[in-house]
């Protein structure tokens, strides 16, 4: 082992994580940008828009995430059979393809595959950077490591919003100009905001700035190239190389990111050596894993933290927020501008998150994101309830409302995000959870389920604030994250602390009926 060569040039754990979770910031930058985009995209198509209606503003947003449950599922086997890093880097090649589709798409049935593509990327991201990240790092610092992934979506979803804001305010905010209003409310060449355009019967656009959502997602394109040239400077995960039996690249990369002083090489070999000789008995293709009782067990619960993580409904904030906000009586501009307050939250919320993964148990993380999350929806139910739904006349618009109650609602959505953010472990949990010869295509089955549960709130969330009322709505998900926070108690186990083949071998013993199982 001492005879084997680093395999190129050593790279720190600070850089090889800023590199490979550039993956992670493209992956909050896609699916939040569109929240800022969605009042552009629905002014008519004469005023830069696509003219979305309620189920085509469900479908924009839910694709994203349909394509990136087959991105996490198709990429979690690639990154099996070819490698984490190979996988990164095709991954930001779609990034910059799907982008760019997206920008450029000239109507809505372009748009829609272009979505696709880039929720292929995402979904391939969300399974491949957290593994990747888990296989590189020593046990002592995983789970902090782990967690930059999570700290790096947040904060690409902060830099949309806040890029969001900054375009809106420079364009003066979505509005069109008239061409002809028969009511002669409005003057030829007079601008009028998204806000009124639907009230106006009639009326006639000749042109107007929706085309500005097309600057808000072609950004989207530079930190994908930068992703593609930093990956190429970065080693291939030695325990990928382990488990498909090249030991020697094992070592070779293991020592690229190793300190000799910190860390024991040799020994991290050889739990990998004596795991795979383990496994060499009783090896499982991803097909076998519902057969065997204690890879089915772990397989169902990675698939639950995926489930209850997206039930949440952290992403009807993500996608919708100004929606949101405009129904709690905000105007379009102010909507689009706040949402970087809800963002700088949950950035906020991320970085507390480095702490409570560093110093409590996974499980006890988890427990107190779903508690705060319980109470931040049900209280926002409430106020729906109390402060807005009573003062809406019969075409929703809002009057006499108590003032306080818009600012409760940000409040309340600025509490939920940081709650769920700081308390997110779910990504943790998914790279820690997995046998070692699965772990890409089991993650890619856990992160598919994050995306499946992802695109069917995502399409049902407009629907439903439209047909049932933001109090149903936020009711439901309320008393939703009360059986998550019994799932957490009940059934998920703890990771922290020991090595992945221990863990491994921990969760063998634990869940089989028998040693022949």
């Amino acid at each position: 082992m001492a005879a084997t060569p680093a395999s190129g040039k050593r790279r720190s754990l600070g850089f090889i994580a800023a590199a490979v979770t550039l993956g992670s910031l493209l992956f909050g930058y896609d699916t939040g940008v569109i929240a800022g985009a969605l009042p552009y995209l629905n002014l008519p198509q004469a005023g830069g828009g696509l003219g979305l209606n309620d189920v085509e503003t469900g479908l924009v947003g839910g694709l994203i995430a349909v394509g990136a449950a087959f991105g996490a599922f198709f990429g979690g086997r690639l990154s099996d059979r070819y490698g984490r890093r190979h996988n990164v880097l095709l991954l930001a090649i779609v990034f910059l393809v799907g982008a760019l589709g997206c920008s450029l798409a000239p109507s809505l049935w372009v748009l829609y595959p272009a979505r696709l593509v880039l929720g292929f990327a995402v979904g391939g991201a969300a399974a491949t950077v957290p593994a990747y990240l888990s296989e590189t790092a020593p046990a002592r610092i995983r789970g902090p490591l782990v967690a930059i992934d999570q700290f790096m979506i947040v904060g690409g979803q902060l830099l949309a919003y806040s890029v969001n804001a900054a375009i809106a305010r420079g364009t003066g905010g979505p509005a069109a100009v008239v061409e002809h209003d028969p009511s002669g409310v409005y003057q030829p060449g007079e601008e009028v905001s998204w806000d009124v355009l639907g009230s106006i019967d009639g009326l006639v656009v000749a042109g107007g700035n929706g085309a500005t959502w097309r600057w808000m997602l072609v950004m989207a394109t530079i930190p994908a190239v930068a992703l593609w040239i930093l990956m190429r400077m970065m080693p291939e995960s030695s325990r990928w190389h382990a488990a498909n039996l090249r030991f020697v690249d094992a070592i070779g990369c293991l020592k690229r990111v190793r300190d000799d002083a910190k860390d024991d090489v040799a020994g991290e070999i050889d739990q990998m050596v004596d795991l795979h000789r383990q496994e060499a008995r009783r090896s499982l293709t991803l097909r076998q894993v519902l057969a065997v009782r204690w890879t089915r067990r772990i397989l169902f619960i990675g698939v639950g933290l995926g489930v209850f993580d997206q039930l949440t409904g952290i992403n009807t904030a993500m996608y919708y927020l100004p929606t949101i906000l405009r129904a709690a009586g905000f105007s379009s501009m102010d909507s689009i501008s706040l949402n970087v307050v809800t963002g700088a939250a949950s950035f906020v919320g991320s970085a507390i998150g480095f702490i409570l993964i560093a110093k409590f148990a996974r499980r006890h993380v988890g427990i107190y994101q779903e508690a705060g999350v319980s109470v931040c929806l049900l209280a926002l139910a409430a106020t729906f309830a109390i402060g807005i739904a009573p003062f809406l006349d019969g075409d929703g618009a809002l009057a006499g409302a108590p003032a306080y109650a818009p600012w409760l609602v940000l409040i309340l959505v600025s509490v939920f995000v940081f709650v769920k953010q700081s308390g997110t472990v779910m990504w943790v949990l998914q790279a820690e959870l997995y046998p070692a010869s699965i772990r890409g295509s089991a993650m890619g089955v856990g992160v598919a389920a994050v995306w499946v549960t992802n695109a069917i709130i995502t399409f049902a969330f407009p629907v439903m604030i439209s047909r049932l009322g933001p109090v149903t709505t936020y009711a439901a998900f309320g008393l939703i994250n009360i059986v998550a926070l019994v799932f957490y108690i009940k059934a998920v186990p703890e990771t922290k602390g020991a090595s992945l083949e221990r863990l491994e071998l921990a969760f063998r013993q634990k869940y089989s009926r028998a040693i022949g199982d």
